[in-house]
């Protein structure tokens, strides 16, 4: 059975898609649709109720989670999940027709499958993809495409807009630190990192799938320099926050290993430059300097 997790804030303008997606999947195995608001204040129990009552074949529960934070949030998902597979999307990202039944193959198909991340496609709002995007900086903009392969994650991790993880795998990890994590408008991250981090020393496999995949609605809000410094501040403080949890030791390799991504950092701009998309190393050494700022 698939559990599937969205938790939303205050997101009402992509909402209704989000839930229509999921409704209109050719699916016809067992799965539960999680609805976990985080105590918004828009237009979003409403939507719920009027997508329950709309549809009323998909199994489909609305819960409040008082506690302000996705990690709360998430967290919340996992203890009322009745399924065997705990699937995290966005409230604002789309799935495909066969979304779940792919899913579902691949996890018969896959038997050391412990965790899964899918493929996530940028959809920008105004249509207009932004000059400075390079496949360096499109993780800023939780999306994330590593081929057309199934491949496992090795040094990186799934993005939370299209993930998940077997409730076996949850039982052995536990629930995401909710020291980290999105709260209201705050940017700090960090929960997914840590959580896939877990999964990783218990030696499970996270694998890569290039058809589980999703559109992610990015306004142009999302694309300015004052979004990209406060994303890059909350990703230092996080990795701040999340190392000094381990070890002072920890936080040691987590500066060294900053300097060297300066030293990436550097040798992209110079080659953006020298290629003439200056934009695009230009927002790389923007983000970089405000991660060693909230790191710092």
């Amino acid at each position: 059975m698939l559990s599937v997790i969205i938790c939303t804030y205050n997101r009402d303008k992509y909402l209704s898609e989000t839930l229509l997606r999921l409704a209109n999947n050719r699916y016809n195995g067992e799965w539960e649709l999680l609805l976990i608001d985080n105590n918004s204040t828009d237009s979003t129990s409403s939507i719920c109720k009027n997508f329950a009552t709309q549809y009323p074949a998909v199994p489909f529960r609305y819960l409040v989670e008082t506690q302000q934070g996705l990690s709360y949030a998430r967290n919340r998902g996992i203890k009322e999940a009745k399924g065997d597979w705990l699937v995290f999307l966005d409230d604002d990202a789309f799935v495909g027709e066969n979304y779940l039944e792919r899913l579902s193959q691949y996890i018969q198909q896959i038997p050391d499958m412990a965790a899964f991340g899918g493929r996530i496609y940028p959809l920008f709002e105004e249509g207009i993809t932004p000059s400075w995007l390079s496949k360096w900086s499109a993780s800023w903009l939780s999306a994330i495409d590593k081929g057309d392969q199934i491949c496992l994650f090795t040094t990186d991790y799934p993005i939370g807009a299209n993930m998940g993880f077997s409730k076996t795998i949850a039982d052995r990890c536990g629930v995401f630190n909710t020291s980290l994590g999105r709260s209201g408008k705050n940017l700090i991250g960090g929960e997914e990192k840590d959580y896939f981090n877990r999964i990783k020393a218990l030696h499970a496999a996270t694998y890569y799938l290039p058809d589980i995949a999703v559109e992610h609605c990015i306004p142009s809000s999302r694309t300015t320099d004052e979004y990209i410094s406060r994303l890059g501040l909350g990703v230092g403080q996080s990795e701040r926050q999340r190392t000094l949890a381990i070890s002072k030791m920890e936080y040691s390799k987590r500066l060294f290993l900053e300097a060297v991504k300066w030293a990436g950092t550097l040798a992209l701009w110079i080659g953006y430059c020298l290629q003439g998309h200056p934009a695009k190393g230009n927002k790389l050494i923007l983000f970089r300097r405000n991660v060693t700022k909230g790191l710092l």
